[in-house]
């Protein structure tokens, strides 16, 4: 861990034996109690050496730091270190300047997160900031996130994020598009994911072996189960969806490399925006870009290739290929 991890350790840890009337504290205590503090919490570290620790008094002593009350005490030829005022801590402080810019910043840009659960504190915390920061002292708005506020099923983010969480099995009451009666669903929940301004809940059910997600706007009601929580199916989210674009992991999924011709106009866009991580470039000319991406096909996969038009066309495989010629053909059928 870097010595600038270390850092809030350090300060702590400084502000302690300032404030330690009981004990004199010279540089040299001052520079072992610190790499003890830092060694308790990183085993491995090598600690720091005395010119960190006096770069970390100028900090404390700053008007960027927390401009500490320090008296510097001499001992006859040495001096120890300690707070004019020994109930001064630098946790007692108000934030700096620079550091009340930076909150504000930041709870501007978190205000934009509606309905996240991770963020309901903010809506709470705002008015008793409000005075002290002036978060609201204009009507523009600066930033915007692509957001459909009539999305239905974000009111069950929370109790779901809190699911997942606390382990808790739930009985869910859920409508697919494909039928016309709700399903009562024993449900283990793993995982939220957002796609294209809608959200998806990872888990297992009851009755299948197998992951499976369910589309948060089709869910009705969400109660509480007795029953013990099952990690069966469980994965690493962050590898599960490297190797295909959106939710849907087909049961026969197998990785494959995709070849597709965009043209000139369209290339910047997706070289600055790319269509999946795996995406690299086979070629340019003075006509098109040629480029690739090794991904599993699915649903999700065919609506993009079909939402550039004729900007964009799949090379290979022939199966993708046929699949996107026959959506075509069903497309121009409907204009005639």
């Amino acid at each position: 861990m870097s010595t600038n991890k270390h850092a809030i350790i350090r300060y702590q840890t400084l502000d302690k034996c300032f404030s330690n009337t009981g004990k004199r504290y010279y540089i040299e205590d001052l520079l072992e109690a610190c790499n003890d503090a830092i060694f308790n919490f990183d085993a491995v570290s090598g600690g720091i050496k005395k010119r960190q620790l006096y770069d970390d008094i100028k900090f404390m002593e700053s008007v960027q730091g927390w401009s500490i009350p320090l008296e510097k005490r001499k001992d006859g030829r040495r001096a120890f270190y300690r707070y004019e005022n020994p109930s001064f801590s630098i946790n007692n402080q108000p934030l700096n300047d620079e550091e009340a810019e930076q909150l504000k910043s930041a709870m501007l840009v978190l205000t934009r997160f509606k309905g996240l659960p991770q963020f309901e504190w903010i809506h709470e915390l705002l008015p008793k900031l409000d005075k002290t920061f002036n978060l609201y002292n204009d009507n523009q708005e600066i930033i915007s996130f692509d957001n459909n506020q009539f999305l239905k099923g974000t009111d069950f983010i929370t109790p779901l994020f809190k699911a997942i969480q606390n382990k808790q099995t739930l009985i869910i009451t859920y409508k697919s598009f494909k039928s016309n009666v709700s399903q009562h669903i024993i449900f283990h929940s793993y995982h939220l994911k957002q796609y294209n301004n809608r959200w998806f809940l990872f888990g297992k059910d009851n009755d299948y072996n197998n992951l499976m997600n369910l589309a948060l706007d089709r869910i009705a009601i969400l109660e509480q189960s007795s029953e013990a929580f099952d990690e069966s199916q469980l994965v690493n989210f962050e590898e599960y969806f490297d190797d295909f674009i959106g939710v849907t992991k087909p049961s026969n999924a197998v990785l494959t490399h995709i070849r597709l011709k965009a043209s000139l106009e369209l290339s910047p866009y997706i070289i600055t925006k790319p269509l999946h991580g795996s995406q690299k470039k086979v070629s340019k000319s003075d006509n098109n870009f040629i480029f690739s991406i090794d991904v599993i096909p699915n649903f999700e996969l065919t609506k993009l290739l079909l939402s550039f038009g004729n900007q964009i066309t799949v090379i290979e495989p022939l199966e993708l290929k046929n699949e996107i010629v026959a959506n075509l053909n069903k497309n121009i059928a409907n204009y005639n």
